[in-house]
């Protein structure tokens, strides 16, 4: 299998008249040693169904194909679903796919989740492994979470601003609904900083090989993980203000001032506090008590 090097996927490209279109997130990861640390921090095995959002060219994904199970891999650009299909459509074990990997910015297309639930056998594992494009990095492994279906393990590339986001800590500049969202369920890793000069084009930012693999304690420490992701998200809709104000504000109608001042008391949070001040612990403390007061 030729190994898809920098002037191999500018030949392949430019032979078809593609030109990469940045706007789409098409940067593709040229570094070889790059694709191969991705395969070997998703620990793959014979029993493993990726998900790759993005095919490319198929560089990762012939990877992937020779030691997964099975790999389901989506691309939204028709001209490079075709090519790709110069060097997978003769994998049995690839399952290619042509379309958006989003329903919608809440929701993963039910088509893509129906062809990884059908490979999905008995005692086989599901892991997202992909350079994942910028702009649906978020929403992918957001929603991924809270759907039905959750890998066992992710290993992706993302622009660098979001791994922060998700790896960081209460009171920074980065700690928000990402990253309470993301912590709250999973460990997660930054294992390498990558600068633009591994992909083509080059990008104008750093971006970051990360490692999320959720962790079956947290997620039952939580109960109801979409009410949560709901909580999260509101809390954090106006990071500035004082926590009273944005709740009373994301609960208008169902949390009154005497309510939202009972809850705050309950946890000992006073009223000018932020929600970019709480940890974890707190976090979900007063999910629940939130929820609690709802029922």
């Amino acid at each position: 299998m030729t190994r898809q090097t920098l002037s191999y996927v500018r030949r392949r490209l430019e032979g078809a008249g593609i030109r990469p279109d940045t706007r789409k997130g098409q940067n593709f990861l040229v570094d070889l040693n790059l694709i191969d640390f991705l395969v070997r921090a998703a620990r793959l095995a014979d029993r493993d169904v990726v998900l790759e959002v993005g095919t490319g060219t198929g560089s990762l994904t012939t990877r992937l194909a020779d030691v997964a199970a099975h790999v389901v891999t989506v691309e939204l650009d028709a001209r490079l679903f075709e090519l790709s299909g110069g060097v997978l459509s003769e994998r049995t074990n690839v399952t290619r796919m042509h379309g958006d990997v989003l329903q919608n910015k809440n929701r993963l297309a039910s088509d893509v989740l129906e062809a990884v639930n059908g490979v999905l056998e008995a005692g086989r594992r599901f892991k997202l492994v992909a350079n994942l494009p910028y702009g649906v990095a978020t929403p992918v492994i957001s929603n991924l979470l809270v759907g039905p279906l959750v890998p066992q393990r992710m290993v992706v590339t993302v622009q660098k601003e979001v791994a922060d986001r998700m790896a960081a800590r209460p009171g920074t500049k980065d700690y928000g609904a990402l990253s309470v969202w993301v912590q709250s369920l999973c460990r997660v890793d930054v294992l390498r900083v990558l600068p633009p000069s591994v992909f083509w084009p080059r990008p104008k930012v750093d971006s970051a090989i990360v490692e999320i693999e959720p962790v079956p304690a947290k997620r039952a420490a939580i109960g109801d993980v979409t009410f949560f992701h709901q909580f999260v998200r509101r809390i954090f809709w106006h990071r500035r203000k004082y926590l009273r104000s944005v709740m009373l504000g994301a609960y208008k109608g169902q949390l009154d001032k005497r309510a939202v001042d009972a809850i705050l008391g309950k946890r000992g949070l006073a009223p000018d506090a932020r929600a970019e001040q709480l940890d974890l612990d707190a976090m979900r403390e007063l999910c629940q008590t939130i929820a609690e007061r709802l029922s």
